[in-house]
């Protein structure tokens, strides 16, 4: 079904106009021009598919992107640089680095809770490592991906870069296609389904998937504070972000304030009915309205209530005295549903963490660094934020994604994301003049040959103070008679 269409792309590459600096800084700037231009296009279709207001959209999609653009042009250059590396005394004569190269032809499948972010970040790596790439937008996020299938073809290389939209079928035959890198955005569910996939072809993949983000809220915190920071991270855009905090866990005797404190917070960001207020956003469609609804089983709400169906809407919600047993807690909630779990302490917490799939990313708010060094200790994640939530995923000097359950291969965002579509090919360049300081290693072996070896070849684990310099200080005399040795056996 899309072979003409890798085949055009395949060309594209093996003809080599990607891997050029300027070739690659004119798409660049064609991406960036993209976003910059379609500002308030970008905006309206977010408002249509998630009821984002313009605010959430700029910050959280379009100035993100921008943001990470323009740093990839910056940097550009810097990154394509080979990268030098340690040479011990065999090779010392000789060039050896890390050459970054393109993998080739790559696939995008983005996801529809940020249908912007989640498509141009990814093709933003592909173009600046200088790989073609078919982006798949979410057909859940349809005005999106519409809006994306219209601009894409005008600002980059049609011959290197093209959106196909659809939904499963379309999915499905993309994947029978044999990539040379296949990067998703999803559940993990799906995430199988892609590896089964790349597994034909021995396809590398970068996968982006989710899971249940823990947050523990230990005593002797403020509560104010916390709940500000946990409601906005919790229900910006409806509670429909992979990093978003899924289960609160806290001493019993925190409960009650947290809950009262959060409903004030509540009351702040979206009045009284968050139904009527242009700051809180919607579920992206019934389907999975329904399947929110059907996570509350029978927990006992503290905070929440007035859904709407046929709006889409599901109030913010807070349940309490949430048990492990509960349907909340066995899979992810993606949605505006906050269930508080009283623990005993951060022990049972981290206990409970650990019996779980490892989180995309987990939260500790606490003043105490013993008990915020427990967690980091001994716990995994995809990332660890003491004293907020979120804010992680709008550092590009952090690499994002997943371990585990929650995500494969590197993360990106950054330079990171340069990393994560490259191969990072090793080069030795070696003369053949002087070939005499081979002759080590030539037939016919002898045990002075051998000494020189090991000698050559032996390490030491590093001593610290003035004995660990020692073997810099002889270093010249010993590199002089091993010289000297060598012209005498050649």
């Amino acid at each position: 079904m899309y072979d003409a269409l890798l085949q055009k792309m395949r060309n594209a590459f093996n003809s080599g106009k990607t891997r050029s600096f300027s070739w690659r800084q004119k798409q660049l700037k064609g991406l960036l021009s993209l976003l910059e231009d379609n500002h308030d296009a970008i905006n309206e279709a977010l408002h249509q598919d998630l009821n984002k207001h313009f605010q959430e959209s700029d910050v959280m999609e379009t100035q993100m992107c921008i943001g990470e653009v323009i740093d990839t042009i910056n940097s550009l250059g810097d990154w394509m640089k080979p990268e030098k590396v340690k040479k011990n005394i065999l090779f010392m004569m000789d060039s050896a680095y890390i050459q970054n190269e393109p993998f080739g032809v790559t696939l995008v499948i983005g996801a529809w809770n940020y249908p912007i972010q989640l498509v141009i970040l990814p093709l933003l790596g592909a173009i600046a490592a200088g790989n073609c790439c078919v982006v798949k937008p979410s057909e859940l996020s349809e005005a999106t991906a519409a809006l994306l299938e219209k601009l894409i073809p005008k600002y980059l290389d049609n011959d290197c870069y093209q959106v196909v939209n659809g939904g499963i079928p379309e999915t499905t035959a993309l994947l029978e296609q044999r990539w040379d890198f296949i990067f998703y955005t999803g559940n993990s569910t799906v995430g199988k389904i892609i590896m089964t996939a790349a597994c034909k072809h021995l396809t590398p993949v970068l996968l982006e998937l989710g899971g249940k983000s823990p947050v523990y809220i230990d005593k002797d915190v403020d509560l104010q504070v916390v709940a500000r920071r946990l409601c906005w991270g919790k229900f910006v855009n409806c509670g429909q972000t992979c990093v978003a905090p899924d289960y609160i866990m806290c001493p019993a005797e925190l409960q009650e304030e947290l809950i009262s404190n959060c409903k004030t917070v509540l009351n702040e960001f979206y009045s009284n009915d968050a139904k009527e207020s242009e700051n809180y956003g919607r579920i992206v469609n019934k389907r999975h309205w329904q399947r929110i609804q059907k996570l509350k089983g029978t927990c006992e709400v503290a905070v929440g209530g007035g859904d709407i169906e046929e709006d889409r809407y599901i109030a913010p919600t807070i349940l309490k005295n949430v048990q492990l047993s509960d349907a909340i807690m066995q899979e992810e909630i993606f949605g505006p549903l906050m269930p508080i779990m009283p623990v005993k302490d951060h022990n049972e917490a981290i206990q409970i963490i650990n019996e779980k799939e490892k989180p995309l990313a987990l939260y500790v708010f606490t003043n105490n660094k013993e008990v915020s060094q427990a967690f980091n200790s001994r716990t995994s994640s995809g990332a660890y934020l003491v004293n907020d939530t979120i804010m992680h995923g709008g550092l590009s000097t952090l690499p994002f994604g997943g371990v585990g359950n929650s995500g494969m291969g590197r993360g990106y965002h950054g330079k990171f994301s340069f990393d994560a579509f490259s191969h990072k090919k090793a080069v030795l360049e070696k003369s053949l003049a002087l070939d005499q300081v081979n002759v080590l290693r030539y037939p016919p072996y002898s045990e002075k040959k051998l000494g020189w070896l090991n000698w050559i070849m032996k390490k030491k684990v590093k001593k610290a103070g003035l004995m660990g310099m020692l073997p810099f200080i002889v270093m010249g005399g010993m590199v002089a008679a091993f010289s000297q040795t060598m012209g005498m056996m050649a």
